[in-house]
């Protein structure tokens, strides 16, 4: 869910050029913590810091807020019922809800994107947690943006208006707002001609749309092959997501738990804060889960997935790299390649944010780069035989 910048100049910026941020929260302390950490990035800045959701719908035509950051949990008038009147005075409006890890809470959130947020960001219980308030402070600045990215990119002269979730977000280390740069055409491979005999699939930013979709119509995949998916979220967001993947595909899908055995015709999810391995049991396959280290800033990452699965599939893999911000599935998807297997790739202009998909596509491991809607039923024909 995360990614890192590298070390570069501070971008020049004027104050036309920052992003505008507006912080929505009833708690006085975390409005000034994330204030803070807004003015203290060189190409944000906080147009307004509120207490109520009913303070931000009256404000908004004022304040001209690029991004927002929205809590759930507010008097007056909370950030469930904030979003659609904020989004109903400011379309392009980027609202990235904030909550703490409740199970409550991770239901509106899911609930907020099928209203229109663009992300949601869990808060740390407690802002002494240093550990926890570390990874809530880089996480928001990234998710900030580069989601962002699209309402300065979309104000730009000569962009044409486009849905929200087609909007082209670049990865970018310095300045978000940087004009796209013209690209070569992306090298394809093609297929493996070894027949597939597992999915997996990873993702971040915009993920668990994009899975959901992607879930209800892989059906006779899953009905003879397992699935496995990691979507970087923190613990109880996979629990509901989980639940989510099961109604939208009409198949058994759920947290792994470890130690159990892989069988074809279930959806296995990463549990969030853990890494999700496959090991060999016997003539069977079991999951691994492990409490290491984050991997590419994230926990769980794709990467020790996709690794893991070549010492029990070798190349009969077929990977999917869905909208996300990093790089997290690039590295893993060139050693499915190496192997033998294949790698797909979501498009720049389906995906929320182009990083982990592009990153994957910039490498040359892909055999395709699709929009969202053709990979289902790319996957159902690669299934049952077709490798073209």
């Amino acid at each position: 869910m995360s990614v890192a910048l590298t070390k570069s100049p501070p971008p020049i910026s004027t104050r036309q050029d920052k992003l505008r941020v507006m912080v929505v929260d009833d708690s006085v302390v975390i409005r000034g913590m994330i204030s803070r950490w807004i003015g203290a990035e060189p190409d944000m800045e906080v147009s307004a810091s509120l207490r109520t959701g009913l303070d931000a719908v009256n404000q908004i035509d004022r304040i001209k807020p690029d991004v927002a950051v929205l809590d759930i949990e507010m008097p007056e008038l909370d950030g469930i019922s904030a979003l659609p009147q904020l989004l109903a005075k400011k379309r392009d409006l980027v609202i990235i809800m904030a909550s703490t890890l409740t199970r409550r809470n991770a239901e509106i959130s899911f609930k907020a994107l099928s209203l229109g947020a663009a992300d949601y960001i869990p808060k740390p219980e407690s802002t002494r947690e240093a550990t926890a308030a570390e990874t809530f402070h880089h996480d928001l600045i990234q998710k900030i943006r580069h989601l962002g990215a699209r309402a300065r990119r979309r104000a730009s002269p000569g962009a044409s208006p486009a849905p929200a979730r087609a909007e082209r977000v670049r990865e970018v280390s310095v300045h978000p707002v940087a004009a796209p740069v013209a690209q070569l055409p992306l090298a394809r491979r093609p297929f493996s001609m070894l027949a597939p005999r597992v999915l997996l699939i990873g993702s971040s930013t915009g993920g668990p749309q994009a899975l959901m979709a992607l879930v209800a119509d892989i059906g006779p995949v899953i009905d003879r092959f397992p699935v496995l998916i990691t979507q970087h979220m923190p613990p109880t967001f996979t629990t509901i997501l989980a639940e989510h993947l099961a109604r939208a595909s009409r198949r058994p899908a759920h947290e792994a738990v470890d130690g159990e055995i892989v069988k074809p015709g279930r959806i296995y999810l990463a549990p969030g804060g853990r890494h999700m391995r496959v090991v060999r049991h016997g003539a069977d396959t079991a999951i691994a889960l492990d409490d290491g280290p984050p991997v590419n800033f994230c926990k769980p990452a794709v990467d020790p997935l996709f690794n893991s699965a070549i010492d029990v599939w070798q190349g009969s893999i077929m990977s999917v790299i869905l909208t996300g911000m990093g790089s997290d599935g690039m590295r893993g998807g060139k050693e499915i390649v190496a192997a033998g297997g294949s790698v797909i790739a979501q498009d720049e202009a389906t995906s929320v944010v182009w990083g982990m998909p592009g990153a994957a596509a910039n490498a040359g491991i892909c055999a395709a780069v699709l929009p969202l809607n053709q990979i289902a039923p790319k996957l159902v024909r690669l299934f049952s035989g077709d490798r073209s």
